[in-house]
C-alpha cells in the first residue's frame, strides 16, 4: 500500500498545557525531531492536508510549509476545542480527518492507514483495545464539527462523549495487531517517566 488516502485529512493536536510533563510536549526531542514535527511527518505520509491545532499565541517548532496552524475554537477547553478548529479548517477539502495528539510519538503509519481505511463514506472510526476506546487516535467526519461546537457551547468538553455521539465504527485489537503488534500508536506521553520510556524505545 502506498500514497495518501483520498478524502481524509489530518488534525494534530498540540494545545495542551503539559502540566504533568512540566514542559511543552510539542517541543520534546525525539531523535532528530521535536515530538510535534515527528507526528506531523508520520501523519502527512498517510493523509493530507494536515492541520495543527494549538493555543492562541503558542510557540511551535518549524513545520512544513503545507501544514496549516489553527487555534483552538474555545480557549482552555481541552482537545475537543482543537478538534473543532481542525474540522473547520478542513471544510470542503476532505470528508473526514484522522485526529491524534503530538504526544503520540510512536504512532505508526500502518496504524493510521488501518484506522482511516475503515472510514467508508466518512464514518467515524475509533480504536478499541482491552475494552478501552481511544478517541484521540481516531477518524471523525467533518460533519462532526456540529457535535463538537454544540458540546463546547454547553460546556461539555469530554472527547469520549463526542466520540460516542459520532456513532463510530470500532476497530478492535485484532484489526490493528498486524500493523502495530505492541500497540505503540496508542501510547501517549504525559510525564517524564513515559518520555524516558519512549526515548528508550526509539533508541532501541
Amino acid at each position: 500500500m502506498s500514497g495518501v488516502i483520498e478524502k481524509i485529512g489530518g488534525i494534530v493536536l498540540c494545545g495542551g498545557k503539559s502540566t504533568r510533563m512540566g514542559e511543552c510536549k510539542a517541543w520534546l526531542t525525539i531523535g532528530s525531531e521535536c515530538a510535534l514535527q515527528r507526528v506531523v511527518r508520520i501523519v502527512s505520509g498517510e493523509v493530507r492536508p494536515v492541520v495543527v491545532a494549538g493555543r492562541p499565541g503558542q510557540e511551535l517548532p518549524p513545520l512544513p510549509a503545507d501544514v496549516r496552524v489553527v487555534h483552538d475554537a474555545v480557549t482552555d477547553a481541552g482537545p475537543l476545542a482543537g478538534i473543532a478548529a481542525g474540522l473547520a479548517a478542513l471544510e470542503g477539502e476532505v470528508d473526514a480527518a484522522f485526529v491524534c495528539s503530538c504526544d503520540h510519538p510512536l504512532l505508526r503509519s500502518g496504524f493510521i492507514r488501518a484506522v482511516a481505511e475503515r472510514s467508508a463514506g466518512g464514518r467515524a472510526v475509533v480504536p478499541l483495545c482491552d475494552g478501552r476506546r481511544y478517541p484521540l487516535t481516531a477518524v471523525y467526519p467533518l460533519s462532526a464539527r456540529v457535535i463538537a461546537d454544540e458540546q463546547l457551547a454547553h460546556g461539555n468538553r469530554r472527547v469520549t462523549s463526542f466520540a460516542e455521539r459520532c456513532d463510530p465504527v470500532l476497530i478492535d485489537a485484532d484489526g490493528l495487531r498486524d500493523v502495530d503488534p505492541s500497540f505503540d500508536s496508542l501510547l501517549n506521553v504525559n510525564d517524564p517517566e513515559q518520555y524516558d520510556e519512549v526515548l528508550r524505545r526509539v533508541r532501541g
